[in-house]
C-alpha cells in the first residue's frame, strides 16, 4: 500500500483481517490490478493452511468470475509450493485454482513463487528467520540455530516490491509464473554472526564492509527492529587539558573517523605519519594547520574555518599540526587512512614550528 500510494496516478484500495466481505466486493468490482498477497503459514489447525490460502483464493476467482471481471492479479506465492507439505500443498492448489480462472476468462495472473523474504517490519518469532535474529540480536535475546551451515536463499523486500510493481508497467498476458531476480545465498552461521557484528559495533565501532549490497540490505533490516531509546548511542570520551576527542566509526576498509573539540589558544598534532593519511574538517571555530616537510623545507600554512567546510589532506612525511586561533572552542572533524593500531602506530613526534 505505501508504496502505491507514492503512485499519484493510482488509487489504492486495502483489504485486510476484520475487513467486512461488502468491502472486499466493492474493491472486487473496481480494482483494475489486484496485488493478492493474503496467505497463512503459522495456523493452530492444518485445516486453516487450505482456508486461507487455497480456500480465499478460489473465492477471489469466483467473485471475479461472478462479475464477469478480468482484472489483472499478481499473487504472492511460496517456493514451498514445490513441496509436499501442507503449506506447500496450500500454496500450490491456490496457484492452480488462479491459474484456472486466467485460462477459463482469457485474465491475466502472474505468480511469484517467493523465497526467504527478509526486511524492514517482518513479523520476528513468526516465518522469517532473519527477522527473529535481527529482532532478537537488537533485544540482547539469544538465538537459536541448528545447523549453521545450512544455506538459505534470501530475497529482500524492496526487491519484491519492485517486481510487482513492474507488472503494472508490463500489462502481461495470460498466466505465468515469475521470480525475484536478485537473491542472496548465506549459511544461518553466517547470518548471525554478521547481524551480531552490527550489534557490536557500537562498542567497537567497527562496521563490516558495505561494498556488497547483501550486508547493506541487512543492515538496514537489522537498524528497523530497534526500539525508539535505542537509536542512539553514546561514545567513548577521551579529556585532557586541551579538550575532548571520541572516536566514531571504524572499517578495515575505509579506516577510521574521530571528532576532538579544542580549547581556545591549544595546538593538537606536531607529529608525522610515514604511510596513513589524513583528512582534517574544521565544523566550528578557526584554525592553522602546518606542516613542514621533515626532512627538508619551509612552513606551509592553512587557515580555515568551519564556517566553510574546507577539507585539508595531510600527506606522509610532513609533520604537521592544528591551533585552535579563534576565541571559541574549536570542532574539527577527521579521518584517518588507517585504523590506529598502538603496537604499530606509524606516529612520530617532531615541532612543526
Amino acid at each position: 500500500m505505501e508504496a502505491l500510494g507514492r503512485n499519484q496516478n493510482v488509487r489504492a484500495i486495502g483489504y485486510d483481517l476484520g475487513v467486512s466481505d461488502s468491502e472486499l466486493e466493492a474493491a472486487l468490482a473496481q480494482a483494475d490490478i489486484i496485488f493478492h498477497l493474503a496467505g497463512v503459514n503459522r495456523p493452530q489447525n492444518v485445516d486453516e493452511f487450505k482456508q486461507g490460502n487455497t480456500g480465499f483464493t478460489e473465492q477471489i476467482c469466483t467473485r471475479l468470475e461472478a462479475m464477469k471481471r478480468t482484472p489483472l492479479v499478481v499473487m504472492s506465492s511460496s517456493i514451498q509450493a514445490e513441496l509436499d507439505n501442507p503449506y506447500g500443498v496450500s500454496k500450490r492448489m491456490a496457484e492452480e485454482a488462479l491459474m484456472s480462472w486466467a485460462e477459463r476468462t482469457g485474465a491475466s495472473a502472474v505468480i511469484f513463487r517467493l523465497k526467504n523474504v527478509f526486511g524492514k517490519w517482518c513479523r520476528p518469532n513468526y516465518n522469517s528467520v532473519t527477522a527473529t535474529f535481527c529482532h532478537n540480536i537488537a533485544h540482547g535475546l539469544p538465538v537459536s540455530i541448528s545447523d549453521p551451515s545450512r544455506e538459505l536463499e534470501l530475497v529482500y523486500i524492496d526487491d519484491v516490491v519492485e517486481a510487482f510493481l513492474k507488472t503494472m508497467e508490463e500489462q502481461p498476458t495470460g498466466g505465468e509464473f515469475r521470480g525475484v531476480e536478485r537473491s542472496f545465498k548465506v549459511t544461518l552461521g553466517e547470518l548471525a554472526a554478521k547481524i551480531r557484528s552490527f550489534r557490536e559495533s557500537r562498542t567497537t565501532l567497527r562496521l563490516p564492509p558495505m561494498d556488497d549490497a547483501f550486508t547493506r540490505c541487512l543492515y538496514a533490516t537489522y537498524l528497523s527492529y530497534l526500539d525508539g531509546p535505542d537509536f542512539a548511542y553514546g561514545l567513548e570520551i577521551k579529556t585532557d587539558n586541551r579538550g575532548c576527542l571520541a572516536e566514531f566509526m571504524k572499517s578495515a576498509q575505509f579506516g577510521q573517523i574521530f571528532v576532538s573539540r579544542t580549547k581556545p589558544g591549544i595546538t593538537r598534532g606536531n607529529h608525522y605519519h610515514h604511510t596513513k593519511t589524513e583528512k582534517f574538517m574544521v565544523v566550528e571555530g578557526e584554525a592553522v594547520i602546518r606542516f613542514r616537510h621533515i626532512l627538508n623545507g619551509g612552513i606551509i600554512e592553512h587557515k580555515v574555518s568551519g564556517r566553510d567546510f574546507r577539507v585539508v589532506d595531510i600527506p606522509p612525511g610532513y609533520t604537521h599540526s592544528i591551533e585552535n586561533v579563534g576565541a571559541t572552542e574549536m570542532i574539527v572533524l577527521f579521518w584517518a587512512s588507517e585504523i590506529f593500531d598502538p603496537t604499530i602506530p606509524d606516529t612520530y613526534f617532531k615541532n612543526v614550528l
